[in-house]
């Protein structure tokens, strides 16, 4: 599986240092609001845009490099990360200059073991705009890790409003992947029914058990060869509905359950979503963390929530909790082996509201 197993980040927004942190297939972070949860993933969000070679066009629209250094660039001089994949480790130095950019003081790609192609995978650079990562993966010919990278993706399904993407109208051949904001669910969902019947089934038949009256979804394309989302009752195949006809919670936990029971060579390598319980019934939530522990059997995934009924359903191990001290972020796994004594009469949840497991308010 192409994951990120330890990381190092310093610099980078709430997060001041972390160091050779280790992450596993499931993550879950749970914290107060403020604590860092989202500068967290907009960690790795980050270093999917500069994989792409787009660093600057996200530095931008984050509001510019006083907005990505740990108190701006008054108290921090530089971001330093090191993102470890199995025996292979990127880093990076990021330092702010005069016309308001993130360049590369230092960029290095290396490997425990000697490569094929070593004479790329040590690389230095001096003040350059973009990272060369992705040229040297793939000259080298390091699959997993441009797996890892090209499929880490930030999903947030929050959207449900009048206007959102995934009630509007699409193209139909818009199937290349899931969008991360639903855009493209009816037509994503139509390709998995034609070419992937049983995972088809499966989203179905799971969407069911949160909402008993959902019979299938319709798919009819207009003449601009447009889709939309429809769905039909239980009881009454003949009669259509839009996504508008649907709670925000329905269209939310449909989109999840498209996006974690997907077949396995469609799914990104790294899922990253944050707060996936918005507007969820307590039944769905434990779904939803079934749905996560099944996907995280083959893939990575990073995710933040405060439902207590999702921490209930995890494994101490899974979760990460996130704490603010100092105006810096902190972040320390659970370990089930110090809270034995505690689990032998309360759940997760129960102790995360007590606080004995930290991550609430001070």
């Amino acid at each position: 599986m192409a994951a990120v197993t330890k990381l190092t980040i310093a610099g980078f927004k709430s997060i001041r240092e972390l160091r050779d942190f280790e992450l596993r297939n499931l993550n879950v972070l749970i914290g107060a609001n403020g604590a860092g949860k989202s500068n967290f993933i907009g960690l790795f969000r980050m270093l999917a845009e500069m994989y792409e070679g787009r660093l600057q066009l996200y530095v931008q629209q984050q509001g510019g490099p006083d907005a990505l250094m740990h108190f701006s660039r008054k108290t921090t001089d530089e971001i330093h990360a090191e993102f470890v994949f199995g025996g292979y480790t990127f880093r990076f130095n990021l330092v702010a200059t005069n016309d308001n950019r993130l360049v590369y003081a230092e960029e290095s790609f290396n490997s425990v073991e000697p490569i094929p192609g070593a004479e790329l995978a040590g690389f230095a650079t001096n003040a350059i705009a973009e990272s060369q990562l992705k040229r040297v993966a793939e000259n080298i010919g390091l699959p997993h890790i441009t797996a890892a990278l090209e499929g880490t993706r930030v999903y947030h399904f929050h959207d449900t409003g009048e206007k959102a993407k995934v009630k509007q109208a699409h193209a139909l051949n818009d199937t290349l992947r899931l969008k991360v904001d639903g855009a493209n669910l009816a037509a994503y969902l139509r390709m998995l029914k034609t070419e992937h019947v049983a995972s088809y089934r499966q989203i179905v038949d799971t969407i069911r058990l949160v909402a008993p009256f959902f019979d299938d979804f319709v798919f009819r394309a207009d003449v601009s060869s447009k889709i939309q989302l429809e769905w039909t009752e239980r009881g009454d195949p003949d009669t259509p509905f839009t996504a508008h006809a649907l709670s925000d919670g329905t269209l939310r936990f449909i989109c999840l359950c498209t996006l974690l029971l997907q077949p396995w060579e469609l799914m990104p390598a790294t899922i990253l979503i944050d707060e996936p319980e918005l507007g969820l019934h307590p039944y769905a939530i434990n779904l939803l963390a079934d749905l996560l522990k099944r996907a995280s059997e083959q893939k990575q995934l990073i995710v933040s929530t405060q439902s207590v009924e999702l921490l209930n359903r995890l494994e101490p191990e899974d979760v990460i909790v996130v704490d603010r001290k100092d105006n810096a972020s902190t972040f320390h796994r659970l370990d089930s082996t110090q809270l034995q004594d505690w689990l032998d009469d309360y759940s997760l949840g129960d102790l995360w509201k007590q606080n004995v497991l930290g991550g609430r308010p001070a």
